[in-house]
Formats: structure tokens, C-alpha cells, sequence
């Protein structure tokens, strides 16, 4: 059955490639992007220089239609924010613990910064790694310094004890700060729950294991339950602080083969529910996630995890969530098109993850290699593959209804030229109230399709959007929508201008 799938697959991706992929392209698309800081792509950087960088990175996502940055904020139990609860980043100053200049904080920019361009901004989080290098020393505030009873060292690297209450509650602390003081569009985890296998040692979690473990059938049954637990204290915090807030999840791109199990995937590799005990599809059988990203690094092809067998399969078994693709653009370049080996596999796994029922998006892993623009890949977004913009994909499991329409919409001369001005329309808390708007335009009031992408003219967080240059006489038909906080779009406000 699942080969039939992958071969199905294979066919829609012939179908889209034989159109060329210049049909309409999605109004509804999350188009993401993971920005990580352990790179050191700004360690020491001069906050002016930093922020000189971030924004130059945006305006480069944004020229390719990206419309949600997952920006790395606590790689190591410290933050790239300003936090009473861990210490700043080694990752802004060069030393853990040191702050920065005065008045400057990363998360704060990137809100303001991302919702200015139009997209979102997804606080991104590692969960239980508490240190990724033991002989780099940690700030006399850091947790694993007051608690380290809660810790295991592990491959040379320290890591929060999942068994742990004391762990789950620190790491939810540290969740409802960040949901308290920042304007973010989600809290992201990625793919590292209980650490990847190092081969010939044992995470060291005897003792809390004989103190909560019992009542298990074994250990790897109480581990992935200690994983559950905080997935689920997780998203009920979230839900409790912010309902409009999204939590969304990276997995590891192999949930488990069916050599383990017969509902897993035709592949043969490192299993999550195996061996990082992140059981995926309880999360979403649950509702304990609003997304998930799996993460498909492979090429079409790989003999051991083969892209075109992994789409299928998460599409049929966690599409009862938005269900987003994690690409590895370096890797995605570097390989051959099956179908023509002059091409890489960019075109190929848009087109299949496009055709696949469930599918509702990508998140580009990562945009240091967009900015880079290895093997064309910014310039194919920007040109081709996401030429128009996108809203967000609809998340109606937390709100489905739409707000009210624009009010008095009109045209009014700036001193910057022309510009189109609405009332906002009346709405009462965050299921009613606008927080974007979508302006569409047209030449003819006929050819006016708020359906199509193509006539986007801007998205908003402002009641005004500023008229292209026009010569004088000419005549275009504008439409323009309300969107809340969850992209529910209302009814359109058409109108017609002179210029």
C-alpha cells in the first residue's frame, strides 16, 4: 500500500512538472524558514551590526514569499531574549551570561521586525538540551548549576532529566514567560527530545526511573510517557496563555519503520518513537500539537529513507494536523531530478509535496543556505516556485470564524503619493478582531479575484497601504479583506480608483 502511494506520488509529481508549474500557486501556504544561532552566525556581533544582519536576512526571505520565521531563542537552556529565568545566550555576546548593550533584545526585533513584513515569528526552542559542549563553561545563573541533580552528561553534552517533574515545570516556566512578555505567533520544538543514540554509552536515568518508572511495562514505554507529559503540559499552557498562539513541532523524519512496526514507513533508519521516545502520532491523534514539521532531509531516491515514500506517509498519518515539510535545501540541490539529471530536486519535491493531499506547506531548513542562494534556490523561490504571496494555512480546531468586513474604504493623497485607507471593522476579543489586512488589486473590476494570490497587492498589520506609482486616468478595482489573529479572512471591500 505504501509503495502504490509513493508511486502515486511519483505521478502527480509527472503531471505537475509536465504543466511547467506555472498554474496558480497556493493563496494558502505556510513558507517557513529556520533561522539557528548555534552557527555562530551572530556570536559577538555588535547589536547594530546584528540587527543590521537580521534585517537584511528578512528582506531577503521576503523577496522569496516566506511567511514565518522559526528563529532559535534557547538552544542551551539561555535565551536570546531578555529572561529573568536562564541567562542570555553565548550565542549573542560570546560568553553565557553576558548581556548585551542596553535596550537590545533579539526576540523583540524579530516580533516587530517579522510582523512588519507580513510574517510570523515562531519563538523556537530546544527542549531538555541543556548544554552542547561540557567544556565550554556555564553562567553561575544557569539551571544546570543551581539543580544539577535534575541533569545527565550524555555524548558531551548536558540534558534536562525527562523523568523529571522538576524538568517539565522549569521548561514550562520558561514557555509561559516568553507567551507573557513577547507578541510571538508560536513556540517551535525541534527534533531533539531524549538525545540521539551515542553509540556505547546509556542515558544515565536509572535513579529517576526506579523513582517514577513504576507501572511501566519498561523503560522505553516510561520514557516516551515522560515525553507525552510535557507535549501535553505544553500545549494545554499555551492554549491557557495565548489560545491563538500555535505550537508546532519538528520531528525527526522517520516515525518508525515497518520493520518494527507494519504501520511504519518503508525505510530503514534511526526511529523517533524507538530511539528519541517521541511517540508523533499520539501528539496529534491527541491535539496535543497544532503542527507538525516533519523533517525530510532525504532525496527522492535514498535507498534507506526515500523522500517520495516519507510524503505519502506522514500525509496519511498526520494530516489530522497542519502538516508542514521540513527540506533540506543543501541536500535538495545537490541531488539529481530522478527525471532529469541536469536538474536538482527542488521543482520535483515542491510540486510532489503541492500535489499531496494533507500537505500545507514547507520550512526550509536552513535560510543561511537561501541567503546563499546554493544551487539557485532563493532565486527559483523568489521567480518561480513562490512568486506570489501566501497566507497562512487556517487552524480551525482553535478558531474557524472569520472577522467582520472593512469599514469606508477610500482613497487619500500622503506626502509619500496615494494611498488606500480602511476603517477597521468592530470586533470584540482575539477571535474577532482584526490583525492583518490583504489588499487585492486588479485592472478591470471583472478580472478582480480575491482568490488569486497573483493580485495581492499587500498584507498589512496598518488600516492603509501605500498606492503603487500609476499613470494619471488610470482606472484599477482594489479589494480589501480583514484577517484574524489565526488567518481567518473576511468578506471583501471592493472599490474602484482613479489615478
Amino acid at each position: 500500500m505504501r509503495r502504490i502511494a509513493a508511486w502515486l506520488a511519483l505521478m502527480w509529481l509527472a503531471v505537475a512538472v509536465a504543466a511547467g508549474q506555472d498554474a496558480r500557486l497556493p493563496k494558502r501556504e505556510f513558507r517557513g524558514a529556520w533561522l539557528q544561532v548555534i552557527n555562530g552566525e551572530y556570536m559577538g556581533m555588535p547589536p547594530g551590526a546584528m540587527q543590521a544582519r537580521l534585517a537584511a536576512q528578512l528582506d531577503s526571505l521576503q523577496a522569496m514569499n516566506v511567511n514565518a520565521v522559526l528563529f532559535q531563542v534557547r538552544p542551551e537552556a539561555d535565551a536570546l531574549y531578555r529572561s529573568g529565568i536562564e541567562p542570555w545566550s553565548r550565542f549573542l555576546t560570546g560568553r553565557q551570561g553576558q548581556a548585551p548593550a542596553p535596550g537590545w533584545d533579539p526576540l523583540a526585533f524579530m516580533v516587530r521586525e517579522c510582523h512588519r513584513r507580513g510574517m510570523e515569528l515562531h519563538a523556537w526552542m530546544n527542549p531538555y538540551r541543556a548544554q552542547l559542549n561540557r567544556r565550554v563553561p556555564l553562567a553561575e545563573g544557569h539551571i544546570a548549576r543551581q539543580h544539577p541533580e535534575w541533569f545527565v552528561e550524555y555524548g558531551n553534552q548536558l540534558y534536562f532529566d525527562p523523568g523529571l517533574p522538576e524538568s517539565r515545570r522549569h521548561i514550562l516556566a520558561v514557555v509561559r514567560d516568553v507567551l507573557a512578555r513577547y507578541d510571538v505567533d508560536g513556540i517551535h520544538l525541534d527534533d531533539y527530545f531524549y538525545p540521539y543514540p551515542v553509540a556505547g554509552e546509556a542515558f544515565a536515568d536509572d535513579a529517576s526511573f526506579a523513582r517514577y518508572g513504576k507501572g511501566f511495562a519498561g523503560r522505553a514505554d516510561w520514557r516516551r510517557e515522560n515525553v507525552n507529559l510535557l507535549v501535553k503540559e505544553l500545549h494545554e499552557c499555551i492554549r491557557a496563555a495565548k489560545p491563538w498562539v500555535k505550537f508546532g513541532i519538528a520531528p525527526f523524519g522517520i516515525w518508525r519503520n515497518e520493520g518494527s512496526d507494519p504501520t511504519g514507513s518503508a525505510t530503514r533508519g534511526l526511529q523517533n518513537y524507538d530511539d528519541l521516545y517521541a511517540d508523533v502520532l499520539e501528539w496529534v491523534r491527541r491535539g496535543w500539537v497544532d503542527y507538525l514539521v516533519p523533517q525530510l532531509y532525504w532525496e527522492i531516491g535514498h535507498a534507506a529513507a526515500d523522500y517520495a515514500v516519507l510524503l505519502p506517509w506522514w500525509a496519511e498519518h498526520a494530516a489530522g494536523r497542519p502538516l508542514f515539510i521540513g527540506q533540506d535545501v543543501a541536500r535538495t540541490v545537490r541531488a539529481a531530478d530522478p527525471s532529469d539529471p541536469r536538474r536538482h530536486q527542488l521543482a520535483a519535491k515542491l510540486a510532489m509535496q503541492r500535489a499531496m493531499p494533507g500537505v500545507e506547506g514547507v520550512c526550509y531548513w536552513s535560510g543561511f543556505v537561501l541567503f546563499a542562494n546554493e544551487g539557485s534556490s532563493a532565486a527559483a523561490l523568489a521567480g518561480r516556485y513562490q512568486r506570489t504571496p501566501a497566507l497562512q494555512p487556517r487552524f480551525p480546531f482553535i478558531d474557524g470564524d472569520a472577522p467582520r468586513r472593512v469599514r469606508r474604504v477610500r482613497k487619500a493623497g500622503t506626502p509619500d503619493g496615494a494611498a488606500l485607507f480602511w476603517t477597521p471593522p468592530k470586533g470584540e476579543g482575539w477571535r474577532d478582531e482584526a490583525a492583518q489586512y490583504v489588499v487585492y488589486r486588479a485592472s478591470r473590476r471583472r478580472k478582480l479575484d480575491v482568490g488569486d494570490p497573483a493580485q495581492i497587492a499587500g498584507i498589512t498589520r496598518h488600516p492603509f497601504l501605500l498606492l503603487p506609482a500609476r499613470r494619471l486616468g488610470k482606472r484599477e478595482w482594489y479589494a480589501v479583506t480583514a484577517l484574524d489573529r489565526l488567518g481567518n479572512e473576511s468578506r471583501p471591500v471592493r472599490v474602484k480608483v482613479r489615478r
